[in-house]
């Protein structure tokens, strides 16, 4: 019988990107790389990466705490706690804590492709100090996903 994975409150792997800290919990190797689950906490009035596309994985964002502002193209959505927002790809998206608390959100990747994203940003910022939006940019263009320049 397979082993099952709990990650208790303090488990799990922390990515500290400045206004925003990752906890990987599951990073695909219990599910056999079909999800991959995370915790992101965004500090109050923080943005998140740049508008952008996925092209080979379904994301999803359960707001536990705190409202999230999410941008689906040129259309803000407000995400207070538990809303839940499912991205397909191709679908141009961003989200941000324009709130003075800080949110946290359960985000969801199957397949798990975009676990390794995080821990690619995690190495910027140890090079560099800081990430810049062409820093996340090129890490984003490793794992099929494109910046969103336009909303067709």
């Amino acid at each position: 019988m397979p082993d099952v994975a709990i990650t208790g409150p303090d488990g799990g792997e922390i990515i500290e990107l400045g206004p925003a800290r990752m906890r990987i919990m599951e990073d695909g190797s219990v599910t056999q790389h079909r999800l991959g689950i995370g915790e992101i906490t965004l500090a109050p009035r923080s943005a998140g990466p740049p508008q952008h596309r996925h092209a080979q994985h379904d994301e999803g964002f359960y707001v536990v705490s705190g409202t999230v502002r999410f941008t689906v193209g040129d259309q803000d959505h407000v995400a207070p706690k538990g809303t839940l927002v499912m991205v397909p790809p191709g679908v141009p998206h961003t989200f941000a804590n324009p709130g003075d608390e800080p949110a946290v959100m359960l985000n969801t990747f199957t397949p798990d492709l975009y676990v390794q994203y995080f821990r690619d940003l995690r190495a910027v910022v140890a090079a560099d100090g800081a990430l810049t939006p062409a820093a996340t940019v090129e890490v984003m263009s490793r794992y099929a996903t494109t910046p969103a320049t336009d909303f067709a």
